[in-house]
């Protein structure tokens, strides 16, 4: 039954003061939002706090989801606020959002062999090393548009940009990304 119902009406439910309503959007993106701390704060210990200050942060401001974009999309940008907020608290002088545990992969149509394996594991993790040299914002940027699948209409509401700011983070993102690989991971993407 609570399968079949739609985030919407859960949300309507819980607003009249249904807990089991909550109860059950609480279960159905536990996951989801676990994942996402984690892949920003980097510590199961941490994510979980985070997790629970987003669902807190969730119930707290329910009333203010106006349904013009997807729930994920607006639970997401809970997610990332209150990352950031916890990194920032936590160490102001260091905020990375990559991390070894979570790398970025590089897609290949192509079966690969060992060696081509072996080789592509090795630009992963030289892209992963890249992305977090990069600040906070631009990190924040490429890793919501190229390894979440945000759309840019979703990363100005996250992120809280217009879209012609949204579009100049981006492009100026993946300018300071390609002086990285190109200045320090030569080697690894000699072939890209």
């Amino acid at each position: 039954m609570a399968a079949t119902l739609t985030d919407e009406t859960l949300i309507q439910q819980a607003l009249t003061g249904r807990q089991s309503a909550f109860a059950m959007l609480v279960k159905r993106y536990e996951k989801y939002v676990f994942t996402l701390a984690l892949r920003f704060v980097r510590s199961r210990e941490d994510a979980h706090e985070v997790a629970q200050d987003c669902f807190l942060r969730m119930f707290r401001y329910m009333a203010d989801f106006r349904g013009d974009c997807k729930f994920t999309t607006w639970l997401y940008k809970i997610v990332y606020s209150t990352s950031l907020n916890h990194l920032r608290k936590k160490n102001p002088d260091i905020l990375s959002l990559d991390d070894e545990q979570h790398p970025v992969r590089i897609k290949d149509e192509a079966a690969p062999d060992a060696s081509r394996g072996l080789e592509i594991n090795d630009r992963n993790a030289a892209l992963q090393r890249a992305i977090s040299m990069l600040s906070a914002d631009d990190s924040g940027i490429i890793t919501l548009f190229y390894l979440y699948e945000q759309s840019l209409d979703e990363i100005c509401q996250i992120m809280d940009l217009s879209m012609s700011n949204a579009k100049t983070k981006l492009c100026r993102a993946r300018q300071r990304l390609k002086t990285i690989l190109d200045t320090q991971f030569v080697t690894e993407f000699k072939e890209f």
